[in-house]
């Protein structure tokens, strides 16, 4: 692939550049008119489980998570790709008891914990990892319970019609496509489509039309009256459990931890990443072109900065990761991770703090 997208991050080793991370970035209202615009917009990307707030939807769209009595935890780890922490799989495994289901349900795969000392102690326990310990059993779990409540619908059996959930075609999947259409406004059935690593399907959307269905997550303009419920919702729920998003030590968690409902921010895979910034009215959606994570959480950091005005943690918190210290194995430190003039420029509008004014 080949792009003529601006340099949007650079890494440091003393004051020479090292490494630069070239990217796009999409900021859009719910309207559909674009605040900020830098590279190739238009150019279908994977967003991988930056989107799996909108994968949720169906979720509380659909009455399921009320019928199961899901609380701000579940519906919280549904839109997560989390750690594999104790606490998200007890939250993931505890879904599924709700349904009389167990790990067995989920189709997304074993995944170790990302967490280093939790993996450290399974090892040194003989533990196996599980399908509970993906980091994204809480999608997966919301998924599950999407089919059962269809199936007692039907008359079906819950667990037998649950089963192959994560094909196209599948009733579940199809809900799920349906609620990234309708947020985005992008027609998937003209979109590329891959395999995600959760084995559901992923497709290539803009990041303006990415950009877009954020703006409207944060906002409920141009959703269904079910789907912008369904996106309050969420959105509330990840704000009081934002541990259940990411983790220890996670961007997200700890910025959704320091902003509250101001601000909902979502890692994918390959340098991917999309927000909410509903006092503003506005989505944000960027791609690293070469998949770095790092410089992708730089750009969102300084994205944050420049839109929001924030008191001086919140600050400090958002600072510590456009401009990253590097440090070496002796805690020495080495150099920097930091978002690029590219960037710090695009995003001119400062907006206050609720309460400031």
């Amino acid at each position: 692939m080949t792009t003529n997208n601006p340099i949007l991050a650079e890494v440091l080793r003393g004051s020479a550049v090292e490494s630069l991370h070239a990217g796009a970035l999409a900021i859009v209202d719910a309207g559909g008119a674009v605040h900020t615009a830098l590279g190739d917009v238009d150019r279908p990307i994977f967003p991988r489980s930056a989107v799996k707030a909108l994968q949720a939807l169906p979720l509380v769209a659909s009455g399921a998570a009320e019928r199961f009595g899901f609380g701000d935890e579940q519906l919280a780890i549904a839109c997560a790709s989390h750690s594999g922490e104790p606490e998200h799989v007890a939250t993931s495994a505890g879904m599924l008891a709700r349904l009389g289901l167990d790990a067995d349900a989920l189709e997304c795969g074993t995944q170790w914990p990302s967490r280093e000392p939790v993996l450290r102690g399974m090892l040194a326990r003989g533990e196996q990892a599980t399908p509970l310990h993906n980091n994204c059993s809480g999608k997966h779990a919301g998924f599950v319970c999407v089919a059962c409540a269809m199936a007692l619908a039907q008359g079906r059996e819950p667990a037998e019609f649950a089963r192959g959930y994560v094909a196209p075609n599948h009733p579940v999947m199809r809900e799920v496509s349906a609620a990234l259409q309708a947020t985005t406004g992008f027609d998937l059935a003209k979109a590329p489509r891959g395999t995600d690593g959760c084995s559901i399907p992923t497709y290539g959307i803009p990041l303006r039309a990415l950009a877009l269905a954020f703006a409207r997550l944060g906002t409920g303009q141009g959703l269904s009256h079910e789907h912008a419920r369904a996106a309050q919702r969420l959105r509330k729920a990840v704000a009081a459990a934002p541990f259940m998003v990411g983790g220890s030590a996670r961007f997200d968690t700890l910025v959704m931890e320091a902003l509250g409902e101001r601000l909902f921010c979502k890692v994918g895979a390959e340098g991917v990443y999309c927000a909410a910034l509903p006092e503003l009215g506005l989505g944000v959606a960027l791609k690293i072109d070469d998949g770095a994570v790092r410089a992708a959480e730089a750009v969102m950091a300084s994205v944050a900065e420049q839109l929001l005005t924030l008191h001086d943690a919140q600050a400090a918190l958002l600072r510590g990761y456009s401009n990253m210290p590097l440090k070496n194995w002796n805690g020495i430190e080495v150099g920097t991770v930091r978002a690029t003039v590219a960037a710090l420029t695009a995003v001119p509008n400062r907006h206050p703090a609720p309460g400031t004014i």
